[in-house]
């Protein structure tokens, strides 16, 4: 059982299905994973989940973490409004503390230049262009990108995703991490065994 917490960013419109390989496992693998939101306020997905926060965003510090991942949400593309959450992911990144991003959240970690210095992906590269950001040459083609302490991926990967964080924080390694990935990407049933023989 892990000491620290995993902390899940929860906002109005965010993506339900975008984090849910990886917060689902992670708590499999003993990690607790906390809400946070902006405020005590309940907050609304985009599949119509009412999510109430365990935390609010100003309490939650680096060293009582182990993650920050950062759903994509409409809110990322239209307005300021998600902007501390970005901060704070700047505060978890300056402290060593791992920050996971997907889909628009990625945009709010450009506008904040944390990925001017750093590889990354999203989307597609032209909708981080469009927020005016410095790291464009840092853009890489690929499904999730993970540069240091920051995993970045587009909307339509969460396993990759969740593949990256699980690698990231040592939940799986190696045969067992590819047997994870082959059987939730690719269902391939021979990954099965290789998972119930690891346990």
């Amino acid at each position: 059982m892990n000491s620290k917490s995993v902390h899940l960013a929860v906002y109005d419109t965010l993506a339900d299905w975008e984090t849910g390989y990886a917060t689902a496992y992670l708590a499999r693998a003993g990690y607790r994973v906390r809400t946070v939101g902006a405020s005590a306020a309940p907050v609304r997905s985009i599949g119509g989940l009412r999510v109430e926060p365990d935390l609010v965003l100003d309490d939650v510090r680096p060293e009582d973490s182990e993650l920050l991942i950062l759903p994509g949400a409409d809110l990322w593309d239209s307005g300021d409004e998600l902007a501390p959450f970005a901060r704070k992911a700047r505060e978890f990144l300056d402290a060593g503390t791992p920050v996971a991003a997907i889909c628009g959240a990625t945009a709010g970690l450009a506008r904040e230049g944390l990925l001017d210095e750093r590889d990354h992906t999203s989307a597609v590269s032209f909708y981080l262009a469009a927020t005016g950001y410095g790291g464009g040459g840092r853009y890489v083609e690929a499904d999730a990108v993970t540069d240091g302490n920051l995993i970045t991926a587009g909307p339509t990967e969460p396993v990759a995703f969740a593949r990256e964080v699980f690698r990231l924080l040592g939940v799986y390694e190696g045969k067992v991490l590819d047997a994870w990935y082959r059987l939730f990407h690719d269902s391939d049933a021979e990954a099965y065994a290789v998972l119930e023989n690891a346990r």
